[in-house]
């Protein structure tokens, strides 16, 4: 297994982000794969994977750069620069593209574990890698870019609620199990390969999700920043399976059964406010009408309050579910 050692300031110091580009390279590892982990997703794949493949077959080298790039074990490093905090798509992509070239064909051939193709052999690969990333962005996640990032605000409030209720170890052990865990002595485990460990403590740590349910991957900047990229929380990736039964919505009001069918795990307030981009005034004022009518219940969590429906709340959406509202969680929003 891989593992970093880091000592207990390191940890403390570390924090959640989101980055634009690790979005969208797990995008770019979603449509290379082909295969959705789940409807959302499916969905997702039938709108773009046929204009990429078809863009990819007019541009060989490309192809053959995202294949060998993506490698078996090991992503080539040039493709993922470890994310900052705060940084726009434009400037985390310009990194991309001002990687030497030469540095670029040696990343390559680790990711290979052997030679570089004949056909890759050239001066263009960071170019072509930022023109690849620029082009999933714009067509394949820009345009659902204010939904996802609230589903992943959401997923960030989530885990800084869980470090708070169960310290960092519980919630490193939940980011991606079976594959991220903490070890104990000042050790982090972050995939199953046998790479040697390496010493990061004074390095700045950082925590970022996505949206795809099946990809993420480590990243650094050698001394100086890490990056653990990690699936979001399914029950906010996904809301494929949650939209909103006509009925319910003529009975409680579209935006109040909303929140009601998005409770089917406990989510904070804060949670519920980013994946349905309501108001958070607006989302207090439905939960509480909701809890009053028992339909939800609310429960302490250290410093969060978790609400959850209740036994009759979920009578209320299972009965429901023979007519489904056709724009998801929050009319009006974007989805994919």
């Amino acid at each position: 297994m891989g593992w970093w050692q880091l000592n207990a300031d390191t940890l403390a110091r570390s924090r959640f982000v989101i980055s634009p580009l690790a979005e969208t390279f797990a995008c770019l590892k979603l449509l290379h794969a082909g295969e959705g982990a789940h409807p959302g997703e499916r969905t997702w794949l039938r709108a773009h994977l046929p204009a990429y493949r078809a863009w990819l077959s007019a541009e060989p080298v490309t192809a053959q750069l995202v294949r060998a790039g993506l490698g078996r074990e090991w992503i080539a490093d040039f493709l993922t620069p470890a994310p900052r905090e705060g940084e726009a798509f434009a400037r985390e992509v310009a990194r991309v593209r001002s990687v030497a070239p030469a540095a670029a064909r040696a990343h390559l051939r680790t990711s290979l574990a052997g030679p570089l193709p004949a056909g890759l052999d050239r001066d263009d690969l960071p170019e072509r890698a930022a023109v690849l990333l620029e082009r999933v962005w714009e067509e394949t996640v820009r345009p659902y870019w204010g939904r996802r990032r609230r589903v992943l605000e959401a997923d960030v409030v989530g885990r800084t609620a869980q470090v708070s209720r169960g310290g960092w170890v519980s919630a490193l052990d939940s980011l991606r199990p079976g594959r991220t865990r903490w070890l104990g002595e000042n050790r982090l485990q972050i995939n199953l390969h046998e790479y040697p460990p390496r010493e990061i403590s004074g390095a700045e740590m950082l925590f970022v999700p996505v949206t795809p349910q099946r990809h993420g991957w480590v990243a650094w900047e050698d001394g100086e920043r890490y990056a653990v990229v990690y699936p979001c929380a399914g029950v906010l990736a996904d809301d494929a399976g949650r939209t909103v039964p006509a009925s319910l919505g003529a009975l409680l009001g579209a935006a109040r059964a909303a929140v009601l069918v998005l409770l089917d795990s406990p989510l904070s307030t804060s949670h519920v406010t980013a994946v349905t981009g309501q108001g958070l005034g607006s989302v207090g004022r439905h939960l509480k009408v909701l809890r009053e009518a028992g339909l939800v219940e609310r429960r302490r969590a250290g410093r969060s309050v978790l609400y959850t429906r209740t036994a009759a709340g979920d009578v209320l959406v299972e009965a429901g579910q023979g007519g489904r509202h056709p724009a998801g969680l929050a009319s009006g929003h974007d989805d994919y």
